[in-house]
């Protein structure tokens, strides 16, 4: 595994990312329908090869046929059993590693975002009873294999780390993240991506719309608060070694950059919306489990 250091917000450190997991799991497990998609009426399965898993505590809409009486008499609180059936979903990561992303002005880079809003995914996914893999835009990496539990998370986290702690030196793009992701998903996997908003244009809205028809799909959009609300001033910046001087006060260059990340976050939004996918921006200086609440929205069950 990765070294755990910590760079004041310009790389993820593991005991970071482990710590969330604090966070990530006050949140309820998932219910699910069928293909294990979130819904009104979760479907603990039984039957022929269906093995015992655990036991949770009871929650409204659960099979009273499944109520664990020996747990809930030992605990005072009713319990539900679980089985490996209903533990099956995948929770696949997508992580933009676009140098773009290696940038942040306030409380942390928006690759340390990444990282951190990855790792309440895999943590959720941890409670959901979840597998959980990742990959990122890389022809010749191979994506981290699904796994179950605290072994599975640890893994994606470390991936985190290690993506994120520098641009990797082979980038492809997030189109080709997103072809590996469409041959590993399965109907009902629940697919997190996590990506600069300029990343989004890259991928065809068929491939967008074809995720999204057949798993739960989100995308966490990395911003940062200078290039969304920049000062009315002149900025300085150095690009490729030289100093560049842009004038924001008004004018030509203000529309430019209003254009390139007010404009351009809002179309990403509004396009992955448009194909069924659920995006939000998330800024560095959010609390990187702000998003969750949009794992607590009910889906359509696949036909």
């Amino acid at each position: 595994m990765m070294k755990d250091t910590a760079n004041n917000g310009i790389r993820p450190a593991l005991s970071e990312l482990v710590a969330l997991r604090a966070i990530a799991q006050r949140r309820p497990p998932a219910r699910r329908g069928r293909y294990g998609q979130v819904g009104a009426a979760p479907s603990p399965h039984r039957g022929r090869g269906m093995e015992y898993a655990e036991s949770r505590e009871y929650v409204a809409g659960d099979d009273v046929r499944h109520i664990d009486w020996r747990v809930t008499a030992r605990s005072g609180r009713t319990h539900t059993k679980l089985y490996h059936a209903e533990r099956d979903r995948l929770t696949l990561l997508l992580a933009d590693t676009t140098p773009s992303l290696y940038f942040g002005t306030r409380e942390r880079f928006k690759s340390v975002q990444a990282a951190r809003a990855g790792a309440v995914a895999a943590w959720a996914a941890v409670r959901d009873g979840d597998r959980i893999a990742a990959l990122r835009g890389c022809r010749s990496e191979a994506p981290i294999p699904p796994a179950a539990g605290a072994r599975g998370a640890l893994r994606v986290l470390d991936a985190l780390v290690r993506w994120y702690s520098q641009p990797p030196v082979r980038d492809d793009g997030l189109a080709v993240a997103v072809e590996h992701a469409q041959r590993l998903l399965r109907p009902g996997s629940r697919l997190v991506v996590l990506a600069d908003p300029h990343s989004i244009a890259t991928v065809p809205a068929a491939r967008w719309s074809g995720l999204a028809a057949h798993a739960e799909v989100i995308a966490l959009l990395l911003t940062d608060p200078l290039e969304l609300a920049p000062p009315a001033s002149v900025l300085p910046f150095l690009s490729d070694g030289e100093r560049v001087r842009l004038d924001l006060a008004g004018g030509a260059q203000r529309r430019e950059w209003d254009q390139e990340f007010v404009h351009g976050l809002e179309t990403a939004i509004g396009a992955l919306s448009r194909c069924g996918v659920r995006a939000m921006a998330l800024p560095t200086d959010a609390a990187s489990e702000s998003w969750l609440p949009l794992l607590a929205r009910a889906q359509p069950q696949v036909a």
